[in-house]
Parts: C-alpha cells; structure tokens; sequence
C-alpha cells in the first residue's frame, strides 16, 4: 500500500509540468467543443422555434446521436478522420448538441407570448423582437443547458485516449497500464473535478453579468 498509495504529493511535485500541460490541454479541448457546439445549436434552436415541424427532427437526429456510447463513436470517427485531435473534438461537439439545442428550444418557447405581441404592437421588426424579447427571456435556460454540456464535456474529454488525444485521460490510461499506479489515476480524477468546477463557476458568472435583472427580480 505505501508504494503505491491512492495519492502522493511527491508525484504531483515531480510532474508538475505534465499535469499542467495535460489539464490545461484538456480544458482548452472543452471549451473548443462547447463553443463550437453552442455556434451550432443555438441558431438551430431558433429555427426549430421558427420552423416547427423542424424541431421534432432536428431533437431526434441530435439524440440519437447522444446515445451512441462515446468509446463506439470515437473508434468510428478515428478510420475516417485519423488519430489525435480532430475525431475526439468532433465527437465532444456532437454530444454536446443535444443539450444545448434541448435548453435553447425549451428556453425560447418559455417566452410569454403576450411579451412577443407586445412587442411588435410598439413597431419592433422580427430581429428586433428576437434580440430584445425571446433571447433575453431566453438566456438563463442557453446558460444552464451550456453549464450542463460543459461538466459533461469534461469528463468525455478523458475517453478520447482511445484516439490517442485524452487530456488527463492520457495520465488516467498510463495509471493502468502502470499496474494500476493509484496516485497518476486519483491526480487525473481530481484535476478533472477541478476543471469542471472552475468552467462551471466562470459560466455562473457568465450568467450573473449577462443576466442582471434576474438580479433585481430575486431581490
């Protein structure tokens, strides 16, 4: 047990460089699908509410590719698109969609109607109406859906070591293969932990600037 103890800050200290060259990889990997994914469903979500018979499909095509498990969807990327990098950020912005596009249509049909014909009574153009009115209104239920994508993403990120691109997956899967050495495969673990809290606080306060009459309505 003492050689090879759950975790060790003596490793932590003799790999500093790595650790922080693996997490920084893995975190600028999350953000890059989550904002890709969120160029991408947003304006969909806005056509789905505009075009409703598009909706119903454009939920079901995005959800039937969430339930493709990820180690099955990376594996048949990798023949395609080849090892590292590219497989691994497609397949992160695919299972990102859903959610995204899920909260963004949830999100615009909460919006009151009678706040929509007000505001074309007073002469505002459908733009206007869309950038005033329905996204605004629309915003906090974006957020959360990006919030929960992002914390998914995060822990996805690690199964792309299967295409040779994990971020701290890579330390996850060398912990293994190295008789199970528990202070590279807890180190991993935790540095995951605290991406995905730090992402999620800076979306929150995103959401908080972005968001300040939900402020003053609280209060």
């Amino acid at each position: 047990m003492a050689d090879n103890p759950w975790f060790s800050w003596s490793y932590v200290t003799a790999n500093a460089d790595v650790l922080w060259a693996r997490t920084a990889e893995h975190a600028v990997l999350t953000v890059e699908a989550v904002a890709i994914a969120v160029a991408i469903a947003v304006p969909l979500g806005l056509l789905a509410v505009r075009v409703r018979w598009l909706a119903a499909p454009l939920l079901s095509a995005t959800a039937v590719l969430y339930t493709v498990p990820s180690l099955a969807l990376f594996a048949i990327l990798a023949p395609v698109m080849g090892i590292g990098r590219a497989p691994v950020l497609l397949g992160l912005v695919v299972y990102a969609l859903l959610v995204i596009l899920r909260n963004t249509v949830a999100g615009l049909d909460s919006v009151d109607p009678a706040a929509v014909d007000a505001a074309r009574g007073v002469g505002l153009s459908p733009v206007q109406v869309l950038a005033r009115v329905r996204l605004p209104n629309a915003l906090p239920s974006i957020l959360a859906g990006i919030r929960l994508a992002t914390v998914t993403t995060v822990a996805l990120v690690t199964v792309g070591v299967v295409v040779g691109y994990g971020g701290l997956g890579q330390i996850m899967f060398q912990g293994f293969r190295n008789n199970f050495y528990r202070a590279e495969i807890t180190t991993a673990t935790l540095a995951c932990v605290v991406v995905a809290l730090v992402l999620d606080l800076v979306l929150w306060a995103a959401g908080r600037a972005l968001t300040p009459w939900l402020r003053g309505r609280a209060a």
